[in-house]
């Protein structure tokens, strides 16, 4: 059975106050699945599979109704396809994913000025100061998902409490569609019944591990003493634990959120050999790296190369730049450098990947003024605001024409 496919929902179908549980998580029901559902309406309520159709493809996202088949993102698309043979696979649309996402966010921040995204599709919010004009958090939660749904056609769900850690529970228990608020005095009897899958931190190795020793619930974990725990997983592990088992989270709603790399990778639908392939990609993913940099105001120092070999052997090397810089052409250079440094042009390669660390301020950071980066950086600047009118895509380097490798 997959994780979040609406078994399970739980929801607060009353008006639910409590002036303590000022906390919530909106999270976007399967958002690029249903956002592709908006172009296709004939198919709502069918298994539908978001991600490339290689046959090394992962996929992207799935409908509930594909869920139910055992379906998950990051799955391999061959798994997927076993599971649910009746699903309909559909191309990702990425730029479709970003509009939605800045009309959602637009719609939080109207409610509070402390809005905290997690990702392209869930945010947190703290409501307190927007109790005496928006009423309770259950009123401004069921408004919001009322706004979000009439302005986007895409169904959210909520959780309201009084930590960040049970609001997150709290919306994933109602999905889909759905809001649940979890009063503070209510807190541990909605937690403890809860597997131990559900603390953030427990992968499926500490799983299994805190399973053998009968720990299955939340509230298995809370009857054990502290010190058998850090016995168990060590110290800071096992205190994580002790405390979110006890609902302790005593971490506020940020609006400063610190980008700390950025970066894409690709998945070749077969194994490459030819370095002039490598290169190529390359080059596309560093001007993809140079574009979401400039869009984000962003500059980084530090170039990341990634490669993963035909035998799963992964390696990264990295270089320090002498000042930071969003030029994909600058990027591409250092990149292809240690590419070419890794000594192994024989070899087959999987996958490669570009990442930029070291991010700063485009305002805050020195930059480079090289004489032999002018042109480039006018060309970069000049492509930006072609995408920004007309969309990504229409104007690129040559070299890029062909179709590229398979994105994962």
């Amino acid at each position: 059975m997959s994780k979040q496919d609406g078994r399970g929902r739980q929801v607060s179908a009353v008006p639910v106050d409590d002036e303590a549980a000022t906390i919530m998580h909106l999270d976007m029901d399967a958002f690029f699945a249903s956002v592709e559902l908006l172009e296709r309406p004939e198919l709502v309520g069918k298994p539908v599979i978001v991600g490339g159709r290689g046959g090394r493809s992962v996929v992207t996202a799935a409908t509930y109704e594909a869920r139910k088949y055992g379906v998950n993102s990051a799955m391999p698309m061959s798994l997927a396809l076993r599971r649910c043979p009746n699903a309909i696979v559909l191309e990702p649309h990425f730029d479709r994913y970003r509009h939605f996402s800045r009309v959602v966010m637009g719609l939080c921040g109207d409610v509070t000025p402390l809005v905290e995204p997690l990702s392209i599709d869930e945010a947190f919010l703290d409501v307190a100061g927007a109790r005496r004009l928006l009423g309770s958090p259950w009123e401004i939660a069921t408004s919001l998902r009322e706004r979000v749904y009439a302005e986007t056609g895409l169904h959210c769900s909520i959780g309201v409490a009084a930590t960040k850690f049970i609001a997150k529970l709290a919306s994933s228990r109602a999905k889909p569609d759905g809001l649940l608020v979890v009063p503070l005095a209510d807190t541990l009897e909605f937690l403890h019944p809860l597997p131990i899958s559900a603390l953030w931190g427990v992968g499926s190795k500490t799983e299994e591990q805190l399973v053998r020793l009968g720990l299955r619930t939340i509230g298995d974990v809370a009857a054990t003493p502290l010190s058998s725990l850090t016995t168990m997983l060590g110290a800071a592990a096992g205190e994580k634990l002790h405390a979110l088992s006890w609902a302790r989270d005593p971490r506020s709603v940020s609006i400063e959120r610190e980008e700390k790399s950025v970066g894409h990778e690709v998945t070749f639908e077969y194994d490459v050999t030819e370095p002039a392939t490598v290169l190529r990609e390359l080059l596309r993913m560093s001007n993809l790296v140079g574009v979401r940099l400039r869009g984000a105001g962003l500059v980084g120092r530090t170039v990341v190369l990634k490669l993963r070999f035909g035998d799963f052997t992964t390696i990264t090397r990295s270089r320090k730049l002498d000042e930071h810089t969003a030029l994909g052409r600058r990027i591409y250079e250092e990149v292809a450098d240690i590419y070419r440094a890794v000594g192994r042009p024989e070899s087959r390669i999987r996958l490669v990947g570009v990442r930029m660390e070291q991010l700063a301020s485009a305002g805050d950071a020195a930059l480079g003024l090289w004489e032999t980066n002018v042109g480039w950086r006018e060309a970069e600047h000049a492509i930006d605001a072609v995408a920004e009118r007309f969309g990504g895509g229409f104007v690129r380097p040559a070299a890029l024409v062909e179709k590229p490798a398979e994105r994962t």
